[in-house]
């Protein structure tokens, strides 16, 4: 069986783009178009065998192999669909270590779940956008109900078992505005690691209408599309969905709450962003692929074995293939799946290039370079200025925090510097 040239992570929906809510900003839930009518949104056992089997043989090295769960929403699927795949894990784990990521809307986490993820150490991850106006804006069920109190039973079964469990926030246009009491909410309800995920869609393109989405598709490659086809949307566009996040808003949002964060949580609270920022002042390599130099080994593989070249880009032309048909490391290391994860940088326009937050930022995800810089030059990304706005901002308090690491300190030794 191949292996691959590098490691690499999957970002597996075994239910599909199949939830049980309904929430107004997911740019998921139209990926049922894609299929034909009546498709099951589950995972049989031939692909879930044949994904535990190829992923485990396929990642070099011996580093942890990490199954990412997630959707759609994967607790559709049952806690047996799951307890099959920790089985398979065991056969063809070969002795390496195996680690299980699960992201879930919540809703349907009961003692028999979180019993489960306590008994195999899975690590949760629960969407939540805030305390309950706020979450409720845009996460609803099918019915347009309400889901808050859902996903806080939910958490709540997870603390009864004592299951290690972080949160993942939508920055949309509402919740922008309330950054310390979405924190103090977070902090409040026992989360400890924090993640903050710009919303940022359009409406559809040719290609989407094509495809009967209603969403705008990436920009081609991900290399800028020709002049013609990019265009240049302002805040106030109507291309821009009226729940996406205003440029400006997002970079004082993550400015807000890390003047709160570097004064009183370093090291008690871990908010993604700003350990990757502090791995940029140190010069380490890896991070998130959002702000890494190049991507592409961060695919996404749906119910029925269709591998993707991201998670962001499940379109027909970047489907690479089926991994019941064709060795998942070839798929990897395809030179479409080289060429995609090269395109990242290639693309960049002479602005990134010469910006002083670049080694930092990366230009962002390919996904959001739909904008034109001041003299015309396609690729860049709709929260540039957030992003340079917000790690200019932190650059002073991350060079101290990198200088106390690297002379044998603690970088929570910065709060007292601070206050």
């Amino acid at each position: 069986m191949s292996t691959a040239k590098a490691p690499f992570h999957l970002m597996i929906k075994p239910a599909g783009p199949a939830c049980n809510l309904d929430c107004t900003y997911c740019f998921y839930l139209e990926k049922e178009q894609l299929f034909d009518r009546g498709t099951r949104f589950r995972m049989t056992d031939e692909t879930l065998e044949t994904l535990v089997r190829d992923y485990i043989a396929a990642n070099p090295g011996d580093a942890p192999v990490v199954f990412g769960w997630q959707g759609g929403e994967p607790t559709l699927m049952g806690v047996d669909f799951f307890r099959k795949a920790v089985a398979l894990q065991k056969r063809y784990g070969a002795g390496r270590v195996i680690e299980n990521a699960f992201q879930t809307n919540g809703t349907c986490l009961d003692d028999e779940w979180a019993a489960f993820f306590k008994e195999h150490g899975f690590l949760v991850g629960v969407s939540i956008d805030g305390p309950r106006a706020l979450h409720d804006k845009y996460r609803v069920n099918k019915g347009g109900k309400p889901t808050f109190d859902a996903v806080m039973g939910g958490i709540e079964a997870l603390k009864r078992h004592q299951v290690d469990f972080n949160t993942l926030t939508c920055v949309n246009r509402e919740t922008a505005q309330k950054p310390l009491e979405i924190y103090r909410f977070l902090r409040g309800i026992g989360s400890t690691f924090l993640q903050f995920i710009p919303i940022v869609e359009r409406r559809p393109d040719a290609r989407a209408t094509d495809w009967r989405l209603s969403l705008a598709s990436p920009p081609e490659g991900p290399r800028p599309a020709p002049a013609a086809a990019v265009d240049k949307p302002s805040a106030a566009s109507p291309r821009m969905t009226p729940w996406s996040v205003k440029p400006g808003d997002y970079g004082r949002f993550l400015s807000a709450i890390f003047d709160r964060w570097v004064r009183h949580d370093v090291g008690r609270v871990h908010i993604q962003l700003f350990d990757v920022a502090l791995g940029k002042w140190l010069g380490l390599p890896g991070g998130i692929c959002v702000h890494a130099e190049t991507c592409g080994r961060a695919l996404a593989v749906e119910h029925n074995g269709d591998l993707y070249s991201c998670d962001h880009y499940v379109y027909p032309d970047h489907r690479l293939g089926n991994i019941l048909k064709e060795p998942l490391a070839a798929l990897v290391d395809s030179d479409r799946q080289v060429a995609f994860g090269l395109g990242k940088l290639d693309s960049l326009p002479r602005r990134c290039l010469d910006c002083p937050m670049h080694f930092a930022c990366a230009g962002g995800c390919p996904k959001h370079r739909f904008e034109r810089t001041a003299d015309g030059e396609p690729g860049l990304n709709y929260l540039c200025d957030d992003y340079l706005g917000f790690f200019a901002h932190v650059d002073r308090p991350m060079r101290l925090m990198a200088q106390l690491y690297r002379t044998g300190r603690t970088p929570a030794e910065i709060m007292g510097m601070l206050n």
